[in-house]
C-alpha cells in the first residue's frame, strides 16, 4: 500500500510523457552540429532540416558547436531533456572514437545517447595542395618519407575523422607528417588552398566544389572499393596501403530516454527525405551516399565502430592537441 501513491506518480509522469510525445513538434527543435558553418555536417544538416521543417511543421534552429572533436555538442545533446527539442548530427567520431581519443570525457557513446537514424555516408578523399609535386599515393609517401616532419596535413578537429585517417594512413605508411587541426572543414580547406598546408584527407562533401574548380588535386578515395560518385579515382588501398579504409557516416542521435514515438516519427521522416529524388540528387553530386534504416542498425553501427577506431589511436599514437 505504501508505494502506491509512488505508482501513481510514476504512472501519471509516464502518461504525460507519452502525450508530449504524441503532440512533439510543438515548438522549433534545435539541432546541434559539432562543427563549423560550411563543413559536411553543417551542409549535410541544413539540408536535412529544411526538409524535416517541411514535413513536421516546426522549424529546425541550427546550433554550430564546435571544438573538442565534437564532444562539446555530444555533452549539450547527453544533457539536454529527453523530449525532442534538441537532437545532434552525429558522426563516427562523435559517436564512436571519441571514446578512446578523449578518455576523461565522461561520455558513453552506447548509454548517453538514443540513436535515430543514419543518414548519410561519404568516403574521405586523399588531396593535396597542387604546388605538391606527387600524383598518386605511392609518391606521396615517397616525398613525406624524403622530408619527414616537413608536410603539414590539415583535418576538421582533433579526433574527426581527417585526424584519425590520416594518423592511420602515417602509421601504415611509416611517414612523419604534422597535424594541423582546425574547428571544421571549411577552415581547414581554406587553408589548404593558401597552401599553409600540403595534405588532407577531406570528406567528399566539403572538398567536392574545390576538386571541380582545379584548387586541390584529389590522389585517392579512403573506402575499401572505389566510390560510384568519383570512379576514376583509385583507393588508397590499392595504390600501395592494402587494407586502408576510414570512411565518414553522419546520423541523429538524441540524449537517453528519448520516447520512442519521436525517434520512430524522426526516423521515418528522415528516410522519407533522404529518398527524395532532389536529395538524393544533391547529395551524390557531392560524393555522398544515403544510408538511412531503423535506430537498431545505428546502434549496431555504433557498436562496431567503437573497437575498430580504439585500434587505430592505440595502434597510432593518436591523441587531440
Amino acid at each position: 500500500m505504501k508505494l502506491a501513491p509512488l505508482a501513481l506518480a510514476v504512472a501519471a509522469a509516464c502518461a504525460a510523457t507519452s502525450a508530449a510525445a504524441q503532440t512533439w513538434p510543438a515548438k522549433p527543435v534545435r539541432l546541434v552540429i559539432g562543427f563549423s558553418p560550411g563543413g559536411p555536417s553543417d551542409i549535410l544538416s541544413r539540408m536535412l532540416g529544411a526538409k524535416l521543417a517541411e514535413g513536421l511543421g516546426q522549424p529546425f534552429v541550427y546550433d554550430n558547436r564546435p571544438g573538442a572533436g565534437g564532444n562539446i555538442t555530444a555533452e549539450i545533446t547527453a544533457k539536454s531533456p529527453p523530449d525532442g527539442y534538441t537532437i545532434m548530427m552525429g558522426n563516427n567520431s562523435i559517436l564512436a572514437a571519441n571514446v578512446s581519443l578523449y578518455k576523461n570525457s565522461g561520455l558513453n557513446p552506447e548509454k548517453d545517447f538514443t540513436a535515430i537514424v543514419l543518414v548519410a555516408g561519404q568516403p574521405n578523399v586523399l588531396v593535396v595542395h597542387p604546388s605538391l609535386p606527387v600524383k598518386t599515393t605511392k609518391e606521396l609517401i615517397a616525398l613525406a618519407r624524403s622530408r619527414p616532419g616537413q608536410l603539414n596535413y590539415a583535418s576538421s578537429g582533433s579526433g574527426a575523422a581527417a585526424h584519425l585517417a590520416a594518423e592511420l594512413f602515417k602509421s601504415m605508411t611509416g611517414t612523419n607528417m604534422v597535424h594541423v587541426p582546425y574547428k571544421g572543414a571549411a577552415p581547414a580547406l581554406t587553408d589548404m588552398i593558401a597552401g599553409q598546408c600540403q595534405v588532407m584527407f577531406a570528406t567528399s562533401l566539403s572538398v567536392s566544389p574545390y576538386l571541380k574548380a582545379g584548387r586541390l588535386r584529389p590522389i585517392a578515395v579512403t573506402t575499401a572499393q572505389r566510390s560510384a560518385s568519383m570512379p576514376e579515382l583509385p583507393t588508397v588501398a590499392e595504390s600501395g596501403v592494402p587494407g586502408f579504409e576510414a570512411s565518414t557516416w553522419h546520423g541523429l542521435a538524441g540524449p537517453a530516454g528519448l520516447p520512442q514515438p519521436i525517434v520512430d516519427r524522426l526516423n521515418a521522416e528522415v528516410n522519407r527525405i533522404i529518398k527524395l529524388p532532389e536529395i538524393r540528387d544533391r547529395l551524390a553530386q557531392q560524393g555522398t551516399d544515403v544510408i538511412g534504416g531503423t535506430p537498431q542498425q545505428m546502434s549496431a553501427q555504433i557498436r562496431l565502430e567503437i573497437p575498430k577506431w580504439a585500434k587505430v589511436i592505440a595502434a597510432s599514437g593518436a591523441k587531440p592537441d
